[in-house]
């Protein structure tokens, strides 16, 4: 595949008034000077969200439009590409810690995102999470809040996903269940006699069935990378798709960029397998009755396109007794979640002084 002479992602925009680099400024469009202040407004996209052709790239048509360069620093690690803006090059990866060589960094071409999420909480507000957290923790050691938690570690990172849309229908057969009761005799002892009692006890009436389902698809959400360590908790990922503007690099500025490394091949097979739950949802659905069995599905889907799009987080983490332990704000909702120690002697002592308790009253009801 050719590479694009013109890095778009990389493109940087300078104050108009002290030649810094604008950034941007989280759940606004607005790009800022961290220096004096001064604002510009990212301009709405004509265009829209880019919904691209899913065939066309699978067959490799359509590998030479909509691709640009990117340039990478690869973890060894963990396995994560990582896009870092310049004031960022001496970090470490934002995922486990270890050492991004500069001098390692490669220029590879991807699938240019057709929409954005841009960040709603700034850096600060993400802090204020994560310290409500710790407060909030049981059995965490006292000196935890003291642990070092450096600003110029919590990273905002752009993480990559897949969303596909597609018409879907299917042909299904399976069965439709309708409970319906009967009284059950039972016989039980009162007062020393056997007497015999009914109970109400629940059935269900099978009946075959099959059908035809039809639909739209919209936003089938898969996951673009991963990694060996630092993975982002099933917890935080969830994201509102409505917030989604169109790509524009501006809001990559003062921000880390995830390069996906789950291929569109692979993420399109993950992204049928959720067709298929969602396809047996319809069948129970238009099989009604009480409960459903589903026996068989012929699902078929078509006009399939996908996007490629960016979600922010929040990733950093805090060392206490020389381990890490990382931490994930959702940069959309603030949602939280993290790793934490655990004080051995606050749980031992609360174990003693129950057991303390325990033979304090058995001491009592014996006397």
């Amino acid at each position: 595949m050719s590479v694009p002479t013109t890095q778009q992602s990389e493109l940087k925009k300078p104050c108009v008034n002290c030649g810094a680099e604008l950034m941007y400024a989280p759940g606004t469009t607005e790009l800022e000077c961290p220096y004096c202040g001064h604002s510009e407004t990212i301009e709405a996209s004509e265009a829209g969200l880019q919904e691209l052709e899913l065939k066309q790239y699978l067959d490799s048509l359509g590998a030479q439009t909509h691709s640009e360069a990117i340039t990478l620093l690869h973890c060894k690690n963990c396995g994560a590409n990582q896009h870092v803006e310049e004031n960022y090059k001496s970090l470490q990866c934002v995922y486990c810690g270890g050492p991004l060589i500069v001098e390692d960094s490669t220029t590879e071409s991807w699938i240019l995102p057709g929409a954005v999420l841009p960040f709603q909480i700034d850096k600060a507000k993400a802090h204020q999470v994560f310290q409500k957290w710790v407060k909030k923790l049981w059995w965490a050691p006292n000196n935890l809040k003291k642990a070092a938690l450096d600003p110029k570690h919590t990273k905002g990172l752009y993480v990559p996903y897949w969303t596909f849309d597609a018409q879907l229908s299917a042909d299904y057969t399976g069965e439709r269940g309708d409970y319906y009761y009967v009284s059950v005799p039972y016989t039980t002892t009162v007062n020393g006699k056997t007497v015999t009692r009914t109970r109400r006890e629940r059935r269900t009436r099978w009946t075959p069935t099959s059908g035809a389902i039809s639909g739209f698809v919209d936003d089938t959400l898969i996951k673009a990378s991963k990694q060996r360590h630092g993975r982002i908790p099933v917890k935080i990922a969830r994201w509102n798709l409505q917030k989604l503007q169109s790509y524009d690099s501006s809001y990559l500025s003062g921000f880390i960029t995830e390069k996906y490394t789950i291929s569109l091949e692979d993420g399109h097979l993950a992204s049928k397998e959720e067709a298929e739950k969602i396809a047996h949802r319809w069948a129970r659905r238009d099989i009604g009755g009480d409960t459903q069995r589903v026996h068989h599905i012929d699902m078929e889907l078509s006009d399939e396109t996908f996007k490629h799009i960016l979600l922010p987080v929040y990733v950093s983490a805090y060392h206490y007794k020389g381990k890490r332990y990382n931490f994930f704000v959702n940069g959309e909702s603030g949602r939280l979640a993290g790793e934490r120690p655990y004080s051995f002697w606050k749980i031992f002592f609360f174990v003693l002084a129950i057991l303390l308790v325990i033979a304090l009253i058995l001491y009592l009801l014996n006397r």
